[in-house]
């Protein structure tokens, strides 16, 4: 019996049966589900090891869309998640092609158990490398690994968190991209009442106008055309938990009121249903806007803004946080050290007086890739200037933006990341910074 954790996703419950009472004598946790749009909440709020994914679900039996669908959100959220997929023997050139995007591996439906027992040991073995590294200790001035900082700003903020998340008041996170909000909105979970609870977190930019509704609020079967099953809104997944609205200045006047009377009654009512069903949330939202201004503008419901701002946090960017950058540095040099098992183990002094000079508009998400990175292709034992690949980095051969079709040297960065990686979209998506959603973006822009 091994540590490992689970997820078997499949709508046919025959298989899900044959499946986890085959894996649940290896593997401690055998998780099942039948229902593919529950994988968001259960990627997000458990740590799987491997993922057996159905590539075919009841909107389509054959093409495997779905799969390539579910697959996309499952890495999206944890690209690190080893996802094995289960395919009929017809299947096998499209589940080829799904490897490329990001599959570990593929097992053919009707199964041998010897066959799909050593997949499945080979897709946990492989995770379990890439995770086997130490966790990095909290430095002076840090809630935790993921959140570092000794600035006056990072440790005014570890005083904010420390006297509000205990509450249940509501807080709005404003901040740059890059800055962390995300990471910001998980640690007061963390150091809440609710941490045993789930924390969903909900990308508002990212959902559609016609699927708000339904995303957030859940709908019942036959709600609309595509509705053939009942669906568990967000808001209901986070009941008991936290509730992270992220890009919450992106959302229209229309859909801000209907999140409003949400917040104000405390209950959900689902598309297609006149049942309210009540709600127990912690609400955090962030955004990367001037909110104030856009409530001036008349553009945010002053109301709305008043409701979720209870306590406001200003996230400063890293150009503002100075002392905090050679300490992050370092900390992503170990991390990706130790996981692509690099002799790289400092930084030059040369190295650091360019890290502090250069403004990081894109703030600790730039430097995080930039030092991944300068890991990843450094020589020596120190990293150097000419590893760091940044925009003002003179001892490299990037051109300056001055004279330069930039979406030109965009398309040619990204043909390159795809030609070295061998179109796998998740390594060159790692490659070159990106979320697999931005390069699939830039794929179809410029026709690649």
């Amino acid at each position: 019996m091994q540590p490992g954790k689970i997820l078997i996703v499949d709508d046919d419950v025959d298989v899900l049966r044959a499946a986890r009472l085959l894996l649940k004598r290896h593997f401690e946790q055998v998780d099942f589900e039948k229902n593919p749009q529950k994988i968001p909440y259960l990627v997000t709020n458990f740590d799987y090891d491997v993922i057996l994914l159905d590539m075919n679900f009841t909107r389509d039996l054959s093409s495997g869309k779905e799969g390539f669908e579910w697959l996309d959100r499952i890495l999206d959220i944890k690209p690190d998640t080893a996802v094995v997929l289960f395919t009929a023997y017809g299947d096998v050139e499209m589940a080829v092609r799904a490897i490329k995007a990001g599959a570990t591996d593929f097992v053919l439906k009707p199964w041998e158990n010897e066959k799909l027992l050593a997949t499945i040991q080979t897709a946990y073995d492989k995770r379990n490398a890439k995770q086997n590294k130490p966790i990095a200790v909290p430095t002076p001035g840090s809630t935790n690994m993921n959140i570092i900082g000794k600035s006056p700003a990072m440790l005014a903020i570890f005083d904010t968190i420390s006297r509000v998340a205990a509450t249940d008041a509501n807080i709005l996170i404003l901040g740059e991209n890059g800055t962390g909000k995300d990471l910001l909105a998980r640690q007061i979970h963390a150091q809440s009442h609710r941490s045993n609870k789930p924390f969903v977190s909900v990308d508002l930019g990212a959902i559609s106008e016609n699927l708000f509704e339904s995303e957030l609020f859940g709908h019942v079967k036959g709600a609309f055309t595509d509705a053939r099953e009942d669906r568990t809104g967000r808001f209901e997944e986070a009941n008991g938990g936290t509730i992270f609205l992220d890009e919450i200045g992106n959302i229209s006047i229309p859909l801000q009121a209907k999140l409003l009377t949400v917040l104000q009654n405390r209950y959900v009512t689902k598309v297609g249903s006149n049942k309210p069903i009540p709600i127990d949330v912690r609400l955090i939202c962030a955004t990367n806007r001037n909110i104030q201004h856009l409530a001036t503008q008349q553009l945010f419901r002053q109301d709305l803004l008043y409701r979720i701002n209870t306590i406001e946090i200003q996230l400063p960017a890293l150009r503002e946080r100075k002392e905090d950058i050679v300490l992050l540095a370092e900390h992503f040099l170990q991390v990706y050290r130790d996981k692509y098992k690099r002799p790289v183990n400092s930084l030059q002094d040369s190295l650091i007086n360019q890290l502090e000079k250069y403004d990081w508009p894109g703030n600790i998400r730039e430097l995080q890739h930039a030092i991944e990175r300068a890991v990843i292709l450094a020589q020596g034992k120190s990293l150097q200037p000419k590893d760091v690949f940044i925009k003002n980095n003179q001892n490299n051969d990037q051109p300056s933006d001055t004279g330069y079709n930039l979406e030109e040297m965009e398309r040619n960065i990204i043909t390159q990341a795809m030609k070295k990686c061998n179109g796998n979209i998740t390594e060159a998506a790692k490659e070159l910074g990106l979320s697999r959603a931005a390069l699939y973006r830039r794929l179809e822009k410029y026709n690649i």
